[in-house]
């Protein structure tokens, strides 16, 4: 069965993301230095702490920017003991909303590998998190006329992947997934019945990461974006 649909996946696939968390992380570390116990002291363990009210906070927030800035803010309250000031708060509010508008920087070989795969095949943009952020980075990147269809869901899981692909295409087993979360984007379409395509990314958020299923028969892993168009030919070639 040869390929009838991709999906992309969006931050850190299509466009810079995870930089930005980094560098407010890297911020909320230098606001809260004079706010910790002596011996609680040190940016290790106060990322310790935030990946911990992540990954508690992100069924009940959801994934993105207005999630992580509470996640920061219920770290600071809980590392200070309750003793955080409200002007430092106020600067963690601060911080996420300059997150929420920064620049989109597309990754090399974005445009032209959807360029390249635009009017052969359904293109799908599938992302998860805020919607109101997700749009407007799509608009920003100048990438969503390419697309045949965007879907910003909560979570991406095989019963996501089936319902995208089947409602944009002939189903998740004549459909692609490219992206750089193997936890999100690669092994959930593959449990789906389609092919996993792992592209990745020096920075990718902790609770994305996951063991390859390099045995997989549909699973591929590339060194970017721009061996995507020869690999779906590949693809088409063996069907």
């Amino acid at each position: 069965m040869q390929i009838s649909t991709i999906g992309f996946d969006a931050d850190d696939t299509l466009w810079h993301n995870e930089r930005f968390f980094q560098l407010t992380q890297a911020h909320f570390a230098a606001l809260m230095a004079d706010h910790m116990p002596q011996d609680r002291k040190g940016p290790d363990h106060l990322a310790d702490r935030l990946i911990a009210a992540e990954r508690r906070n992100v069924s009940h927030y959801g994934f993105g920017v207005k999630g992580f800035t509470l996640s920061m803010i219920e770290t600071a309250i809980e590392v200070s003991e309750g003793r955080v000031p409200a002007s430092v708060l106020a600067e963690i509010l601060a911080a996420g909303r300059e997150m929420l508008s920064h620049p989109v920087d597309l990754l090399p070989h974005a445009r032209a590998t959807i360029e390249a795969l635009s009017g052969q095949y359904r293109l799908v943009l599938v992302t998860k998190g805020d919607l109101i952020d997700q749009e407007r980075k799509l608009a920003q990147s100048g990438l969503g006329d390419l697309f045949d269809a965007v879907e910003i869901v909560s979570d991406k899981k095989p019963e996501i992947y089936a319902q995208v692909f089947a409602r944009h295409g002939h189903g998740a087993a004549q459909g692609v997934m490219a992206g750089n979360s193997l936890k999100s984007d690669v092994i959930p379409m593959i449990e789906a019945g389609g092919w996993g395509v792992h592209i990745p990314h020096e920075m990718t958020w902790a609770l994305e990461h996951a063991p390859a299923p390099d045995t997989h028969p549909r699973f591929a892993q590339l060194a970017d974006l721009g061996a995507l168009p020869a690999l779906i030919a590949q693809i088409d070639t063996q069907s």
